[in-house]
């Protein structure tokens, strides 16, 4: 039976709001009927809407055992003595109680909830309306059924292997009168915390905990009903950290209308302590040694635990600490045995499962190589679940290493005698050097037995360096050079070379300071494996042979002089620049011709002559004067410098530049060895040439804008016997603003070929230059304006035929005066055409205007007959 509301009554038309609603009050209680389980606490909320009067309303609460029944009192909240006296005692003990949950709302609370309390329930509020109007009570239905929940565990095993499964079974059952439902849970206690494992019901559905959701998802935990209310759950594949105490929760559930589940009933039962036992107590790992005929060496790795059979092992087989063999948990083999170091490569290793927990090594072929100390290495690993691309997820449960195992082989070593001589001892540096290293006295050699040699150098005590590898060459013959000398190994500069079966030899073909010092070889002996590969058998260190000379530091002395004198402007002049090498082997020189103006001043360099004899010119040589410059080696430490047609401009001081260069080998790279510098030559003559003079002059000083301004540049010459045609001039110009900052630029420049060069600048005017004769030169400021306003001056630098050599020469540069521009604005005369224009226009739209008018007022207006004025002005209105 459902909660009742008595039907609302309809409002009286004066109750009516403004709104058009009206007030009716409805009072609900919790939705039934109610399910509960004896000794349980019960709740049952009451609330009111839609009343009138103080917002606080008191609530009375009644019930009745059957329909037909009277109602009994139990508890009210304004009235005390409110209750029966049936529930008195209980009222007063706390057993029943109401709490107001809001001014609108309470809740009858009972405690523990007994047989006697089932029943119909009755929620009133005493009305504070004034004008009853809605339902004033509600009513649900309490059902109270025994507490027949019984929950059974079994006690799981106290130890279990790790890798085990660990089944966890619960018996939760109850009496059905009721439609109620079952959930059961499983939780794992560790310390003072609780985790929740897994939780099944009350609809059958499934929750898992945060912790344990992955591992239910792969199938590492997985639930199996039974009958008669047996539930189990399996845990597969424990591990320590499954370690705690297990718990069992059976719950009872009621589904109340609304869709709501309440839980009515619990119930708690510890299951027992489970405590996992790690695979590594149990783990035991083995080496034995199992001799075979035909040089083959077996060793056996026995494996056993308690739970082997849920295991998946790794084996790896250790020779020296270092893997070299290991079979995977899914049966592949991997080898490692051909990453041997120093010591060499081993025998032919090979590992295979003999039985359950036996493992085989066997090594092919033993040699020296193969003794030292075995160990086998076992991995546990423990399948956790699958991942989500199909293979398993896996849990290294432990790892154990045998005891090691000594593995001795025995064999004879080559003897033999080592003597380590120099052939060839350099006195300085750059020379030849070479050193032998002979073998002598060999026994024990093995069969097919080969030598190889290493070269090893150290510096002469007192520097503190260490000893480094020059190279080595193995059994077969092949090169190994070091770090440091590997380069000029490549290059052949230094070779090692067997020259006899006995014999090894280290050739220096230009010795340098830093091969001075301690020299040492090593020879190896080399055999042949049964697997068909070269292993070094044993080593010997020869004593250490020192190698020095006195040094003697390369040095170039340079001397020059005159072969020919320049005393006039084109005469030639030449100079000569001898060599003197001291410590100097077969060297090749590169030469640079420099020159200064004066001393202190920039140096200039003329030509340069590289070591393979190409000549090139410098940055200072004037491109139209290069046929008048040559650079010769005339012998094989003397170099010649000529410079024809001498200039004012040539004079200064002369010299050269050379550098000594060796090859460590035909075809390479030219290295520096030293270079110096010869005395200086000057150039110094005076030339009695003709003088030259300028002026500057313009055709108006004053412009107006856009108007063209020329400035010309007036040249001269005092000497009447010289030809005009043996007569050039270079002729520049030069703009000066002394506005903002006093700035000088050139504008415009004509050579003495006639070639013009106008400067880019930032202004809408142009500018042209022109020759007017042999001595004049004319500047046009095309399109003047206020920027072009300001100093101009031009400089030129005459060029002429000298009579005494035949030869172009260039003269003294001059500057001329300065001549000032300036750009006048006539506002009067720029003024005086508008006016003009403005002024004619009016007069003849006046004019056109007037005669216009006349016209009109001719051909328009007519002669027409006097009418007199009426006197009978009143008369005249009233006609209007």
């Amino acid at each position: 039976m459902g909660s009742d509301l008595t039907r609302p009554l309809h409002c009286p038309f004066l109750l009516r709001t403004s709104a058009g609603g009206c007030w009716a009050r409805v009072v609900t209680v919790s939705p039934g009927p109610l399910i509960r389980v004896e000794g349980q606490p019960v709740s049952i909320r009451c609330d009111v809407k839609d009343y009138g009067g103080p917002r606080e309303q008191d609530f009375e609460w009644m019930m009745s055992r059957d329909t037909s029944g009277p109602r009994i009192k139990i508890i009210s909240t304004f009235d005390a003595a409110y209750s029966h006296p049936s529930f008195s005692k209980r009222v007063a003990s706390g057993d029943i109680s109401v709490v107001r949950l809001d001014d609108n709302e309470v809740e009858l609370k009972i405690a523990e909830v007994k047989a006697l309390d089932a029943g119909l329930y009755w929620c009133q509020t005493p009305s504070t309306d004034s004008v009853i109007s809605g339902n004033y009570e509600a009513r649900v239905q309490l059902i109270v059924i025994p507490n027949t929940l019984k929950v059974s565990p079994q006690t799981p095993p106290p130890v279990i292997l790790e890798g085990s499964d660990l089944t966890l079974s619960c018996n939760v059952t109850r009496e059905l009168t009721q439609p109620t439902y079952l959930s059961v849970t499983w939780s794992v206690k560790r310390g003072a915390t609780s985790e929740e494992i897994l939780v099944f019901g009350p609809q059958g559905d499934v929750t898992v905990g945060p912790k344990f959701a992955r591992r239910f998802a792969d199938g590492g935990i997985r639930l199996v009903p039974g009958r008669n209310g047996l539930f189990e759950l399996v845990i597969s594949r424990v591990t320590s950290s499954d370690e705690g105490i297990y718990e069992c929760n059976g719950t009872e559930w009621t589904h109340e209308s609304g869709g709501r589940w309440i839980k009515i009933v619990e119930s708690f039962k510890e299951m027992g302590t489970v405590a996992v036992t790690p695979t590594g107590q149990s783990l035991s790992v083995k080496a034995s040694l199992v001799l075979s005929p035909g040089n083959t060496l077996a060793l056996i790795c026995s494996v056993s635990a308690e739970n082997l059979l849920s295991l998946a092992l790794e084996v790896s087989w250790l020779a020296d600490g270092r893997d070299i063999i290991t079979m995977e948990r899914s049966g592949v083999v991997i080898s490692n045995t051909s990453l041997g170091g120093g010591q060499g490569k081993r025998g032919d290793a090979n590992l295979e499962k003999a039985g359950s927990g036996e493992y085989r090594l066997l090594v092919r072929g033993v040699s020296g190589e193969d003794g030292g100390s075995y160990a086998c290495r076992v991995r546990a690993f423990i399948e956790k679940g699958k991942s989500a691309g199909g293979g398993g997820r896996w849990h290294m449960a432990t790892e154990k290493t045998s005891s090691p195992l000594l593995v001795k082989v025995e064999q004879t070593k080559p003897n033999f005698t080592l003597v380590l001589e120099s052939i060839v001892s350099p006195q300085m540096t750059l020379e030849h050097a070479e050193l032998a290293c002979r073998v002598t006295n060999i026994t024990h050699l093995p069969p097919e037995g080969r030598l190889g040699v290493d070269w090893e150098h150290s510096a002469l005590s007192g520097t503190g360096s260490e000893s480094q590898t020059i190279g080595s060459l193995d059994g077969q013959g092949n090169l190994l050079p070091g770090s440091l000398y590997s380069d000029r190994l490549k290059s052949g500069v230094i070779s090692l070379t067997r020259t006899q079966p006995n014999t090894f030899k280290l050739q220096f073909l230009h010795t340098q300071e830093v091969d001075m010092g301690l020299y040492t070889c090593s020879v190896s002996v080399w055999s042949v494996n049964n697997q068909g590969n070269l292993v070094k058998v044993s080593e010997q260190q020869s004593s250490p042979l020192t190698v020095r000379w006195a040094p003697k530091r390369p040095s170039l002395k340079v001397m020059a002089k005159h072969i020919r004198e320049a005393s006039v402007g084109g005469a030639t002049f030449e100079m000569s620049c001898v060599v003197s090498p001291e410590n100097l082997g077969d060297v090749g020189y590169s030469v640079l011709i420099q020159s200064q103006e004066s001393p202190g001043s920039n140096v200039r360099t003329i030509m340069t002559l590289s070591p393979d004899s190409v000549l090139q010119h410098g940055g200072a040589t004037d491109p139209n004067r290069r046929d008048n410059l040559v650079l010769t080696k005339s012998s094989a430490a003397e170099f010649r410098f000529r410079l024809s047609g001498v200039q004012l401009s040539d004079r200064g001081y002369y010299w050269c530049d050379i550098t000594a260069w060796t090859k460590q080998q035909p075809g390479q790279a030219w290295t520096k060895v030293t270079s110096a510098e010869s005395n200086k030559i000057r150039i110094d003559f005076q030339e009695n040439g003709p003088s030259f003079s300028i002026a500057i002059q313009s055709d108006a000083s004053t412009v107006y804008p856009w108007e063209t301004a020329k400035i010309s540049c007036l040249l001269g010459a005092d000497s009447a016997l010289l030809n005009p045609d043996d007569l050039a001039y270079e002729v520049r110009w030069f703009f000066t603003r002394l506005r903002g900052g006093e700035t000088t630029t050139q504008v415009a420049s004509i050579d003495r070929f006639g070639v013009v060069k106008k400067e880019v600048r930032n202004s809408s005017s142009d500018m042209s230059v022109e020759r007017k004769d042999a001595n004049a030169y004319v500047l046009s400021v095309h399109g003047t304006q206020d920027r072009t306003a300001d100093e101009y001056h031009c400089v030129t630098t005459p060029w002429y035929l000298s009579a005494s050599t035949g030869a172009w020469t260039e003269g003294a540069e001059l500057s001329s005066s300065r001549i000032f521009l300036t750009v006048r604005f006539a506002v009067w005369e720029s003024l005086q055409l508008p006016l003009l224009y403005g002024v004619s226009a009016s007069i003849g739209v006046g004019l056109f205007s007037l005669v216009f008018g006349l016209v009109c007022a001719h051909c328009c207006c007519r002669n027409t007959a006097h009418t007199p004025r009426s006197r009978n002005k009143l008369m005249d209105l009233e006609m209007d």
